[in-house]
């Protein structure tokens, strides 16, 4: 089975994107799951909105977006792009995390391109070694 790439935005309930214990929870309970199924990927949370990419084998990606769309957390999930990749871009992290890098536009506005390159710089800054 190939490796394929999911990134998806979402709208967080409530405060969810902007408390840090939700956001902490997201991401513990993310890592356990990734971690048995092999899935690596990045967070962000913006503006009230979930940013996130996840890498893995495609049952293990619908078995994660079917947690995500039970998660009470998560509304308006719109996936962006699901494509298989010859090799992971963030292969270092079970769940990495954090709020999207300065000046960052809204998630509302982006397309598959640009929700990658903000991820992307998200890792960069946050130290990734692909990215050193």
């Amino acid at each position: 089975m190939p490796l394929e790439r999911l990134i998806y935005v979402s709208r967080a309930r409530g405060s969810a994107a902007d408390d840090l214990l939700t956001v902490s929870e997201i991401v513990g309970a993310s890592a356990a799951n990734n971690r048995r199924d092999d899935v690596t990927g990045i967070l962000l949370a913006h503006q009230g909105r979930f940013l996130q990419a996840v890498e893995g084998r495609g049952a293990a990606l619908e078995r994660l977006m079917a947690r995500i769309e039970a998660d009470p957390r998560h509304t308006q999930i719109e996936v962006l792009e699901r494509r298989v990749i010859a090799e992971r871009q963030f292969p270092y992290w079970e769940m990495a995390h954090g709020h999207a890098p300065e000046g960052a536009p809204s998630f509302d506005t982006l397309d598959a391109k640009g929700a990658f390159a903000v991820l992307s710089a998200a890792a960069e800054l946050a130290g990734a070694p692909e990215f050193s």
